[in-house]
């Protein structure tokens, strides 16, 4: 409820002039002492009866406030933002509306997935006034209806989801509940921005196992890499023994590159069958190993 003498709202414009009329009021009623004038005591009267009533007549609404005025308990105006006058004892502020987006803090405790699973999910609702006449008149108390309406609507999405989806499309979820509340709050004047969802909770038996799961399932995708690997590999060998099978000179080539890579190093000893030896061109073999030792210092 809005507070007509808080000097920290806008209200303060009005106790000014009111403490002006008050001054004013005061100076007359004393020259009116002065000079013995009823006229001046009259006017001094009306003066401060015009100090009282402009704090409850003259209001200023804050840029992001509207006043919704009835008169004789009807709708009379929406007023705001900004300087308005009403008639004391006639008009009455009813409420004092925000229109800022503002935000409100969900919680579905142990709500049942649809998989069964019980979970707590934290969220944000960010919402605004459009309407402030709907919002004034069409429902008692809009905040704690949203925070009602928005706990629903949390469950039934919690109900009708797995485990699995709202962890994994978390921003599905968020639009989700930002359609699904802001259709029921749509006949209040309120908009709902978004919807976000800060937190899913679960519980810590459930979290071990989906842990002990998704390892098993890395491990088995791990293994399956390994074996399409072999098997590539595999194919490979079958290739290059086609290959060998079809040009022996290649494969004469290939033992020599494995003997020079093999002697390299310094103080290697290599033992090579005498069949090996035959099958290719000892003079070229002998070359390529005496290269590859070091000259004798």
């Amino acid at each position: 409820m809005h507070n007509y003498f808080n000097v920290s709202g806008g209200s303060r414009f009005s106790l000014l002039l009111a403490a002006v009329a008050l001054a004013a009021a005061a100076l007359v009623a004393s020259l009116a002492y002065d000079g013995g004038s009823r006229g001046l005591y009259a006017v001094a009267v009306g003066l401060a009866i015009v100090a009282f009533l402009i704090p409850q007549a003259v209001l200023v609404a804050g840029q992001w406030e509207r006043a919704v005025v009835l008169r004789l308990g009807k709708l009379s105006a929406i007023r705001g933002p900004g300087l308005f006058v009403i008639v004391p004892f006639i008009d009455e502020v009813a409420s004092w509306l925000d229109q800022r987006i503002q935000t409100t803090e969900i919680n579905a405790e142990k709500a049942l997935s649809k998989d069964t699973v019980p979970v707590n999910i934290d969220a944000i609702v960010f919402w605004q006034i459009h309407d402030p006449e709907r919002a004034a008149l069409e429902i008692a108390n809009y905040r704690q209806a949203i925070t009602q309406v928005a706990q629903t609507s949390l469950r039934e999405m919690v109900g009708s989801s797995l485990l699995s989806t709202l962890l994994a499309e978390r921003k599905q979820g968020d639009q989700l509940l930002r359609d699904d509340i802001g259709r029921k709050t749509a006949d209040w004047g309120v908009a709902v921005i978004s919807v976000e969802i800060k937190d899913i909770g679960v519980p810590p038996g459930l979290q071990d196992a989906m842990s002990r799961q998704a390892q098993a399932e890395r491990e088995r995708l791990a293994r399956v890499l390994l074996g399409q690997a072999e098997q590539e590999i595999a194919q490979k060998f079958v290739e290059a023994a086609d290959i060998y099978a079809r040009s022996p000179a290649a494969l004469q080539l290939r033992a020599m590159n494995i003997i020079y890579e093999t002697t390299k190093e310094r103080g290697a000893t290599i033992l090579i069958p005498t069949t090996m030896i035959d099958a290719m061109n000892p003079g070229t073999a002998m070359g390529i190993v005496a290269a590859a030792q070091p000259a004798p210092g």
